[in-house]
């Protein structure tokens, strides 16, 4: 019985400060070998701080830690690895230009002749591979292997390294709900094999469908800690807020739907090599709805986010934006997008919304910076800039409210509730948004998803792309489903099922 299960981590009064943040306040943590223990709680409300204590990149200031019993002290994550803790990241710790095989390697090279030393790693990790399921194209360049490839990457270094403590940091924040359902399904087979699993996420559903036992923090603190058999999605997204969260859709909030304000047809986009990527896409905005866009990733969806947005010009098709019209032969761009009253909150943020080197104040004006309002003539008018991202974060909820703190600094959902300040700052007339809330907190989602409506009430056309079948029935007034990318299917809310679009999403009929 995991209840009964050995213990192989405990955390026992915990204290970390960063100045006047307390990110740890007297923390214990009990996690049972054997088990998939999932670590629930806001962002910032202390997860990662913890995890980090337990895997030697902080220093607790107060407190004590046993592995399997036995009291450690951990100065540093050498000391984590030779006491068999594993960590992977949220965002991969991963050379693109070197090899799956060169990147396990990497720093725990077993013999000083480069030959001998690939040989033994490569029987190492095929060996793994065959016993946990982790299946890795060990040549191929990380820049080359899929989202999904990568995160296995990860697990597997830990592995190799010999963790029997493994933490997870959001590991599905960027994957595929099929990619998610393998990782799940390996999760399982090492947990069953022994292995102890640390599941940091803010996905209720997956915690009650993976894990066996279950910690809230809040504030730093912890406030609950239980068998999963005993939660519920609800008390669980009760215990990391502190009051009652609606994440579902808000009924009689639809209005009828006003003028086209962006319509596209005959779209279509081909790669480098000339694959078909978007074939004969047509769709519609409206003022004063939200258009959900719905497909397994990969189909389709990015790139139309790009055509719309002027990142991308097709090869054939046609845009009216407003008043002006675009053909490939004069597409539209992203300084215009803006200029027409079109904004855009990208699917990446790191690659596409923030420059991670900049302050937050840098990355909130970010193509907006030449507006009158932040410019003194010729030159930036930085102290309005300053004071005017201080006022998104206050209206924003963005943690903590410093401006001056570089961008990389920043949780990923207060990242997201940043760019989404930026661009709704504008009250556009078009609003595209990918991924909204990806690595997002469950208090965020909820504030995310009344922004949006609210834009909608104001009369915004609303476009979100998700691959969370949830978030499209809790916000869309309409819905179109890609496949292979084409649309497939486009039906009113009260039409969509889970299990219709699911349909159309693999290529069916709903």
């Amino acid at each position: 019985m995991a209840e009964t299960a050995p213990l192989a981590v405990h955390m026992q009064g915990i204290q970390k400060r960063f100045g006047a943040v307390h990110a740890n306040v007297n923390v214990t943590l009990t996690v049972r070998s054997g088990t998939v223990h999932g670590l629930v709680g806001e962002n910032g409300a202390g997860k990662s701080t913890l995890m980090s204590v337990l895997y030697g990149f902080y220093r607790a200031d107060e407190g004590a830690i046993a592995v399997n019993g036995r009291p450690v002290e951990i100065n540093n994550a050498d000391d984590a690895i030779a006491l068999g803790i594993g960590m992977v990241h949220q965002h991969f710790m991963l050379v693109d230009t070197l090899t799956a095989l060169e990147n396990v390697m990497l720093g725990a090279e077993p013999h000083w002749l480069l030959g001998r030393a690939t040989a033994t790693v490569r029987g190492k990790l095929e060996a793994l591979i065959q016993s946990t399921g982790l299946h890795v194209n060990l040549d191929t360049l990380v820049a080359d292997l899929p989202v999904g490839d990568r995160q296995r990457l990860e697990i597997l270094k830990a592995l190799y390294r010999g963790a029997k403590v493994l933490i997870l940091d959001e590991p599905t924040a960027v994957l595929t709900p099929q990619e998610t359902l393998q990782l799940f399904e390996v999760l399982r087979g090492l947990r069953n094999q022994g292995t102890t699993i640390i599941l940091i996420t803010h996905k209720l559903k997956e915690v009650m469908g993976l894990c066996d036992f279950v910690t809230v923090m809040r504030a730093g603190a912890v406030v609950q800690e239980l068998p999963i058999a005993e939660a519920t999605i609800e008390g669980l997204a009760e215990s990391m807020v502190g009051r009652k969260v609606n994440m579902g859709r808000v009924e009689g909030s639809q209005r009828a739907a006003g003028e086209v304000l962006l319509e596209a047809s005959g779209i279509e986009v081909r790669d480098a090599v000339q694959v078909l990527r978007l074939s004969g896409i047509a769709l519609s905005l409206r003022a004063g709805e939200i258009v959900g866009i719905a497909g397994v990733s990969g189909n389709g969806q990015s790139e139309l986010l790009d055509v719309l947005s002027g990142l991308l010009t097709p090869s054939n098709g046609a845009l009216r934006l407003g008043s002006e019209s675009f053909t490939p032969a004069s597409w539209l761009d992203p300084q215009t997008a803006r200029r027409l009253g079109l904004a855009h909150v990208p699917e990446d943020r790191h690659a596409r919304a923030l420059v991670m080197a900049f302050a937050a104040w840098e990355s909130a004006v970010l193509g907006y910076e030449n507006l009158p309002h932040y410019s003194d003539g010729p030159w930036m008018a930085h102290g309005r800039m300053t004071q005017a991202t201080a006022d998104m974060m206050e209206r924003f909820d963005v943690r903590p409210r410093n401006p001056s703190l570089l961008s990389s600094k920043f949780s990923g959902g207060n990242q997201q509730k940043l760019v989404l300040a930026r661009e709704l700052g504008q009250k556009p007339r078009v609003l595209l948004v990918g991924q909204p809330t990806r690595g997002v907190d469950i208090g965020a989602i909820e504030f995310i998803y009344s922004q949006l409506r609210a834009m909608r009430d104001a009369g915004c056309a609303v476009l979100v792309v998700s691959s969370e079948l949830d978030e499209i029935l809790a916000l869309a007034d309409r819905v179109i489903v890609m496949n292979q990318g084409r649309i497939a299917g486009e039906l009113a809310i009260a039409d969509c099922t889970e299990a219709g679009l699911g349909l159309l999403m693999t290529g069916g009929n709903a």
